[in-house]
């Protein structure tokens, strides 16, 4: 029941933590984060931070583990950084960075653009696209929304795709026609 929301996160040098009622402030080297935390408490003492529930609600326990990992998400976004990697994979598809926007030429008429938010940057090497942020939840919906724009088709795996991903491929219609 708990366990992991009950661990204590270390605070690393460099980073400040500020709680005031529900609204908690991280601030690293890389940037600040705010974030509403409601049902539970935070306790900081000595570079160690502790979750508590407020009360005993089933509610306010299964949140302490969320909000733990929502803290420890923050922490390490201020201090490294998060991204994600996404490749275009099709003859003739590419994309391009122009300021904070991301062209891309994926077989449509015209060209998709997509728009970077505060705090997102896009790195483009080939056709590695990289989606580079300080908010975890942020830089995952960014990516989602590149990967949306073409999603890899099952047939010649055509589309943007994540790096690690793997497309499942179909046979096709001549190939199940022989079968």
């Amino acid at each position: 029941m708990a366990r992991f929301g009950k661990l204590p996160l270390t605070i690393p040098a460099g980073v400040q933590v500020e709680v005031n009622q529900n609204l908690i402030k991280v601030t690293g080297p890389k940037g600040s984060l705010e974030k509403t935390l409601p049902g539970v408490t935070l306790e900081q003492k000595d570079g160690v931070l502790e979750v508590k529930a407020k009360s005993g609600n089933k509610q306010s326990i299964s949140m302490q583990g969320t909000t733990r990992s929502h803290l420890a998400n923050m922490v390490k976004g201020v201090t490294e950084g998060w991204n994600k990697t996404l490749e275009i994979v099709g003859a003739g598809y590419r994309g391009e960075v122009r300021g904070n926007q991301l062209v891309l030429n994926i077989g449509y008429s015209h060209p998709v653009i997509v728009d970077a938010p505060q705090g997102i940057a896009f790195k483009l090497e080939k056709s590695i696209v990289t989606v580079e942020g300080i908010d975890k939840d942020m830089v995952g919906q960014v990516a989602a929304n590149v990967r949306a724009v073409r999603k890899p088709e099952p047939y010649k795996g055509k589309g943007i795709k994540y790096t690690d991903e793997i497309v499942r491929r179909k046979a096709g219609k001549q190939a199940a026609k022989a079968a």
